[in-house]
């Protein structure tokens, strides 16, 4: 059976992009993820919004423990908003399923929009940090159009690409940015043709995820119909 995910080069990073959303580094020994959004179903309850499974952060979870044992990563970075509020909740069963993942590995929480610095207890789980470098990469919650020196990887905008009429979580790869899907399950997303995903990535790459890891050139071609109809 062929490899269901997606090597890429950036920035002399030999990377590879999971059909599962995460962003296995094996040079560094690590694993990136973004945007888990941990406590989500309970932060909707609590503040009275629209609900959605309760099961969504085990579910998650059990995604990154497959991404873990099948990469076997030393170390784990999550790009910001790993948790969905400085309140969140999670059941007694998922905590003790992320501590388990955290145990023995380097875990490191960079902090996001929903989960600023200081505002989780990272401490029982690892570290909490504004920004990192690693190699040859900064790695971030949000990227900054034309602000940064030198190559960023960063999650916030849950990128999605919509392709024969099915939207697909992706990965996309431009000159100076590489932006990761949500990992988490039910976070929706942020079609990659947004003013603001353009900003970042106007031309490029996209690595879809779903069972298999499909990457295609970014914007996507227009239909020949269309073309010939300009």
């Amino acid at each position: 059976m062929s490899d269901p995910h997606h090597p890429i080069t950036f920035h002399g990073a030999r990377l590879i992009a999971r059909a599962d959303g995460a962003l296995h580094w094996p040079e560094q020994d690590t694993l990136i993820v973004a945007d888990l959004h941990l406590g989500k179903p309970e932060r909707l309850a609590r503040r009275g919004g629209g609900l959605i499974p309760p099961y969504g952060d085990a579910e998650t979870l059990a995604r990154l423990r497959r991404a873990l044992q099948e990469t076997g990563a030393g170390r784990v970075i999550v790009l910001g908003d790993g948790f969905d509020d400085p309140s969140a909740c999670l059941v007694e069963a998922d905590r003790n399923m992320l501590a388990s993942l955290a145990a023995g590995r380097g875990w490191v929480w960079v902090a996001g929009n929903h989960d600023p610095m200081g505002a989780i207890n990272a401490a029982a789980f690892g570290s909490q940090v504004d920004a990192l470098s690693l190699g040859s990469l900064g790695l971030r919650h949000i990227a900054q159009p034309g602000t940064e020196a030198g190559p960023v990887v960063s999650g916030h905008f849950h990128p999605a690409v919509r392709l024969a009429g099915r939207r697909h979580p992706a990965f996309l790869i431009g000159d100076q940015h590489l932006i990761l899907p949500a990992f988490g399950a039910y976070t929706g997303g942020l079609d990659a043709d947004d003013a603001a995903l353009m900003a970042l990535v106007p031309q490029g790459w996209a690595v879809l995820t779903g069972p298999r890891a499909l990457v295609v050139p970014w914007p996507l071609p227009e239909p020949r119909a269309r073309r010939r109809m300009g």
